[in-house]
């Protein structure tokens, strides 16, 4: 396991005041984060632009040190046993880098393998295992600087894999990717956890790519830690309100208390959700050719559609259209990141 205690990052800067002066600029990355990451797991890493993510992830991979706190993996402290932690975790970055483009695939796995001490021949066993799991066999000796960005993507990910990792860390592994290499390379990270039993940390910004694939997620917000939960319980905690809508012909003004009362004592709707209810105007409802649009939020608006329906049949309303709006991981970092929880 992978355990962060307390870990906090400061960057130091030089803001020149003039020709001869200069005052140190404090920026806190990362403040006072504690996080887990169990072998088998799949963990977000969440947040804006700016909330801490990639230092995260390269303090965890040994690339930068905290200023205070602890990190330890699988109980070797970071600070003592830096050497035998690189043994145990690799990184792989979205878009281009971390690629030698004028060497070919297999060389480029060659090079980075040496640098985890792989002897020649348990390089050439692992370089063409990956490859041919990766779909690479046929481009392994063609430079990288001929791939396409799934292929230079598919040699990252054997590139992270070359030490056999317990840990992987994934910085945007999708970034700018087609949807077909995507979902491709989405089943690969799926099966190294699940399959192959490694603790895996994501982050990215497409949020129905950690929806489908993460156990659990950390919310960052300029460094501190917001929420920490499944991505399902994060959208019901945050931004649990459904919306249910509804086009109606026949809306007359008397309906507005009734259908109040109905929505209180047949669905048990709360005052908070009530305030969510968008009543029909006079001039709106005043023209039975026309159709009304209404919006109710609730907790669940498939529950709400469904009580619904009978009643409009019973005040001789006819129903145009109705559909429920469910809100996702997407909708509950925003508010997260805003202050704004439901």
């Amino acid at each position: 396991m992978i355990a962060m205690n307390e870990v906090t990052k400061i960057y130091e800067t030089k803001n020149r005041l003039g020709w001869f002066r200069a005052e140190r600029v404090k920026t806190e990355a990362v403040k006072s984060l504690s996080l887990t990451l169990e072998p088998g797991q799949i963990t977000g890493l969440l947040g804006l632009n700016g909330a801490g993510k990639t230092t995260t992830i390269r303090m965890l991979s040994t690339l930068l040190d905290p200023t205070e706190g602890s990190i330890e993996v699988d109980g070797l402290d970071m600070n003592r046993s830096r050497s035998a932690i690189q043994q145990k975790v690799n990184m792989i970055a979205g878009g281009e880098r971390m690629l030698y483009w004028r060497l070919t695939g297999r060389e480029n796995l060659h090079y980075f393998g040496s640098l985890y001490g792989l002897d020649s021949g348990r390089l050439r066993l692992e370089s063409d295992r990956l490859l041919s799991e990766v779909g690479l066999a046929d481009a392994a000796d063609r430079p990288v600087e001929q791939y396409s960005k799934g292929m230079k993507q598919r040699l990252q990910i054997a590139r992270g894999l070359i030490n056999d990792p317990k840990y992987l860390f994934l910085d945007e592994p999708t970034l700018g990717l087609d949807a077909p290499i995507a979902r491709q390379l989405r089943g690969m990270v799926r099966n190294l956890a699940k399959e192959r039993g490694k603790g895996i940390l994501l982050t990215s910004h497409y949020l129905q790519e950690v929806e489908e694939l993460c156990d659990i997620v950390y919310v960052l917000n300029r460094g501190e830690l917001l929420m920490c939960d499944t991505p399902d319980r994060i959208v019901a905690r945050v931004a649990g309100m459904q919306t249910a809508h509804f086009e109606l012909m026949g809306w007359r003004d008397e309906l507005n208390p009734l259908l109040l009362e109905y929505l209180h004592t047949e669905i048990g709707l709360n005052r908070k959700e009530w305030t969510e209810l968008q009543k029909p105007s006079a001039e709106s409802g005043s023209s039975p050719e026309e159709p009304v649009r209404l919006t109710v939020k609730s907790r669940s608006a498939d529950k709400l559609i469904t009580k619904l329906l009978p009643w409009t049949a019973e005040n001789g309303l006819k129903v145009v259209s109705f559909s429920a709006e469910k809100p996702n991981l997407e909708d509950a970092i925003i508010l997260l990141s805003e202050g704004k929880v439901s």
